[in-house]
């Protein structure tokens, strides 16, 4: 696992899904020009986020015309971004796609929905139910969703499976602003999870968050990477657009993974009794007896 990731920190237009492609297409040309092999947008970075009533209007199928263009820009630099999908049976999800050689590798959506202060993603979105790694040229990545970064065991499960890095689209908004602290609680608290996954699974933490403002609410970038041994490599500054760069190495993984043999002492089925016994789930009990 060798490759330039391009986290590209943009401010997408709410619901304009004409102009939000323009943008994505330019940066990809950015990305491009600096020869990286991966182009990362935030969440939701071809609608905007704080869509409420509008999501049903910007939804769009997986074929569908604007997505299909960024899939077929995929054949020299992988890509994932983020839009609002609807499927054939009408449902709808906050969904990442991750694109590599004109095909779209997988489809991630968003298995936790925040439904607290500003957010209200339950009332409009239906919850992914699937964590499964993307197996792609640069390595095998677990794609999480902004809040889905938050509920450790998703990120467990990712790391059950081998992945060498975590890709984390986000859309964060600027939380907790004091007088007497110049860091943002919410941009504190992201830190501390991003350092911390990465120490836990001994993975890359590749965390892309948007900027801008929508409805009031200013989301305060800091899109940044973290390496395997919890040390913060690049971060981009906050509250304007920007292209961070930075080269990702599996010898960072391997380091740390010696050092440290979590995956090795894991005990998934362990857990799985565990989890038996807490959901008092009798099938389960019975398969998980000598």
């Amino acid at each position: 696992m060798e490759f330039l990731a391009a986290l590209c920190q943009i401010k997408p237009a709410l619901g304009k899904l004409d102009d939000n492609l323009a943008d994505h297409l330019e940066w990809i040309d950015k990305a491009t020009e600096k020869k990286a092999d991966l182009a990362m947008f935030p969440e939701l970075s071809l609608t905007g986020y704080l869509l409420r009533d509008l999501a049903q209007e910007v939804a769009l199928p997986i074929e569908a015309e604007p997505i299909q263009k960024l899939v077929s820009r995929s054949k020299d630099i992988s890509i994932v971004f983020g839009f609002v999908e609807e499927t054939s049976e009408h449902q709808f999800f906050n969904s990442a796609v991750f694109a590599e050689g004109g095909e779209i590798l997988h489809v991630h959506r968003k298995a936790f929905l925040p439904d607290y202060g500003i957010f209200e993603e339950g009332r409009y979105f239906s919850a992914g139910d699937s964590m499964r790694p993307v197996q792609s040229r640069l390595g095998k990545f677990g794609l999480l969703v902004c809040e889905d970064a938050w509920h450790l065991s998703a990120g467990w499960l990712q790391f059950l499976q081998g992945v060498d890095a975590f890709l984390i689209p986000a859309a964060s908004p600027a939380r907790g602003i004091e007088a007497d602290n110049e860091e943002l609680s919410s941009q504190a608290s992201w830190r501390t999870l991003r350092e911390a996954m990465a120490i836990f699974f001994q993975s890359w933490v590749i965390h892309c968050n948007r900027v801008g403002v929508e409805d009031g609410a200013m989301f305060w970038g800091g899109s940044g990477v973290i390496s395997p041994l919890g040390e913060l490599q690049a971060e981009a500054p906050g509250a304007e657009e920007h292209l961070l760069l930075e080269n990702i190495s599996s010898e960072a993984t391997k380091r740390a993974r010696i050092q440290l043999p979590l995956l090795r002492g894991s005990r998934p089925d362990f857990v799985r009794r565990q989890l038996a016994q807490i959901l008092q789930d009798p099938d389960a009990l019975q398969e998980s007896r000598p």
